[in-house]
């Protein structure tokens, strides 16, 4: 290194130098003892998919070591179908640790003809989840449809009271319905956290009065339309 002219030259001590090599030579080495063989893998963070796919998704190797490459098999389970994050990690001698953090789903949606039903999440699609696994409490809707699944999060995201005593919800054209103890909410697909707040206020504020109703409608610029209001 020239500093100012003057050649500077650095020189680690050996004993250092000796710690470097060693430790980047380390993992190389620790491979093959046999004490750091994976003998276990522990998997956490699933609530609708499969333990089983996401070790078969690591595709270990026979002999496959605590200190192989960790970010290629987080790679590997990132990939899964639903999984929005993972990640994996090392507990000595031999356990590997996976953490993932899946897709959240927003509505259920029928699937073929033979009544089955799928997950899908706030942009439409779906996932690769069997419903039955968690039995998730969410509407029906009526289509993988990217515009409803997205009012459908939005809702979630907004009111979660709302959005937990949802039963289904629909299209028609451009707006969504969503129906809530046999009554209907309308919306644009575009509805934003405010507009849901707002249909959502004038709906307990008639509650407070005791006056029924059968649909709001927030589809217009700051106004909630009553329909079907009792005496």
């Amino acid at each position: 290194m020239v500093a100012g002219g003057v050649r500077v030259r650095w020189i680690l001590p050996a004993g250092a130098a000796a710690g470097v090599a060693l430790w980047l030579a380390a993992p190389a080495v620790l491979r093959r003892i046999e004490f750091f063989r994976v003998r276990r893998i522990e998997v956490a963070g699933l609530r609708y998919g499969d333990p089983h796919a996401v070790t078969r998704a690591l595709g270990l190797r026979r002999g496959a070591s605590v200190f192989d490459d960790l970010r290629a098999l987080q790679r590997r389970v990132h990939a899964l179908p639903g999984v929005q994050e993972a990640e994996v990690g090392r507990r000595l001698p031999g356990t590997l640790t996976v953490r993932v953090e899946e897709a959240e789903p927003v509505a259920l949606v029928p699937r073929g003809n033979g009544g089955l039903l799928a997950l899908v999440d706030p942009r439409g699609r779906v996932l690769p989840f069997d419903p039955a696994r968690a039995a998730p409490d969410l509407p029906i809707a009526a289509s993988a449809d990217s515009v409803l699944a997205r009012t459908l999060g939005t809702v979630r995201d907004s009111d979660p009271a709302l959005f937990a005593r949802l039963s289904s919800a629909w299209r028609v054209r451009d707006d969504v319905v969503l129906e809530v103890e046999g009554r209907r909410l309308w919306l644009t697909g575009n509805a934003t956290a405010e507009d849901i707040r707002a249909v959502t206020a004038v709906a307990q504020d008639l509650n407070r009065r005791n006056r029924g109703f059968q649909e709001l409608d927030g589809r217009f610029a700051g106004q909630v339309i009553v329909r079907g209001m009792g005496a």
